[in-house]
């Protein structure tokens, strides 16, 4: 199988450079720095305790037109960063290629065969005006959760945090051939994946903490122990969970874990700073809207009113744009 990896970023760079060392016909589509840095010295990891360090030299391009038709695509960018990627990617969709999709928050194909009276909505803070749903089909969809944390920590080196794991689950919750394949290939990797009937339900689950925890701690600065163990900002993080809930339950979904379940296993993460934190303080854009704005527009969709929620979202949204003219 040929495999690409669309955005070679924190989390893609990471994976393939997992693949390649494993022996798999794997090409890392990356821009800037990070892809001149990874063509002269390969993708370099480094892990926290040193048994997980080491050098990889997949393919590196810095042009899609390259590489040509793939049998799986990984989308590796963050999700803000999706609606500019999907209409280049033509070039690597053969009619059989299958697309993983690895964004946070509420992905742009999760309501493509969801039936009833949702099937088929498309959110415009995730895929405005359709422009990625249009570029990818449907049926060509395997859905993905990154539970593990990476960053690059200099161009073409990438720093492996904790953890191994990454869920694969068709939209339909069949358990393709396909699917089967890839999971095979990821374990062969040395990564965890197991393979979910139910992956919009564990989509809402992860969505229950990223929509709370990671636009709090970009406002207080905090890390995920902090916010638990401050019983005003807790106070808060269970509100927003209270209302995420109740938008998944409006759509069917019944989540497998409890609110307290969620905090409790934040705070056992620790002194650990979110995804959205990171990005604010390194200076990067936010991954506000898949995170949390699609879900304030969901609410309003089944017609919850989203207070505490909303109230967040748009001072962190402030903070966003702020951010980005301090930064021009």
């Amino acid at each position: 199988m040929k495999f690409l990896i669309a955005g070679a970023g924190a989390i893609g760079a990471y994976i393939g450079a997992r693949m390649a060392q494993a022996g798999f016909d794997v090409t890392l589509f990356a821009r800037g720095p990070h892809l001149r840095a990874m063509q002269e010295h390969g993708v370099q990891v480094k892990s926290a305790d040193g048994d997980g360090t080491f050098t990889a030299r997949p393919r590196i391009v810095g042009s899609l037109e390259e590489v040509g038709p793939s049998d799986v695509v990984f989308l590796g960018v963050k999700a803000h960063a999706l609606p500019q990627l999907a209409p280049q990617l033509k070039p690597v969709l053969g009619p059989d290629t299958t697309v993983v999709s690895t964004q946070n928050g509420i992905p742009w194909w999760y309501f493509q065969g969801f039936g009833g009276e949702w099937d088929g909505l498309r959110l415009e803070r995730v895929d405005p005006g359709g422009v990625i749903s249009s570029a990818i089909e449907a049926r060509s969809v395997v859905g993905s959760i990154v539970y593990f944390a990476t960053e690059i920590s200099s161009p073409g080196v990438i720093q492996h945090i904790e953890g191994n794991r990454i869920s694969l689950g068709e939209p339909d919750g069949s358990r393709s051939d396909r699917i089967r394949k890839i999971a095979e290939a990821l374990i062969a990797s040395g990564l965890r994946c197991p393979v979910t009937t139910r992956i919009r339900h564990e989509i809402w689950v992860k969505v229950l903490g990223n929509a709370s925890f990671n636009p709090v701690s970009a406002l207080t600065r905090a890390t995920l122990a902090q916010m638990v163990r401050d019983p005003g900002v807790s106070s808060v993080i269970r509100s927003i969970m209270q209302e995420v809930e109740a938008v998944s339950q409006k759509l069917g979904m019944e989540l497998p874990v409890s609110i307290e379940q969620r905090i409790a296993g934040a705070e056992k993460v620790g002194e650990h700073k979110t995804s959205m934190l990171q990005d604010l303080e390194a200076g990067r854009p936010m991954e506000l809207e898949a995170l949390v704005g699609a879900v304030v527009e969901l609410g309003e969709r089944v017609g919850l009113p989203m207070t505490c929620t909303r109230t967040v979202y748009n001072c962190a949204k402030l903070l966003a744009q702020s951010a980005a003219q301090s930064a021009k």
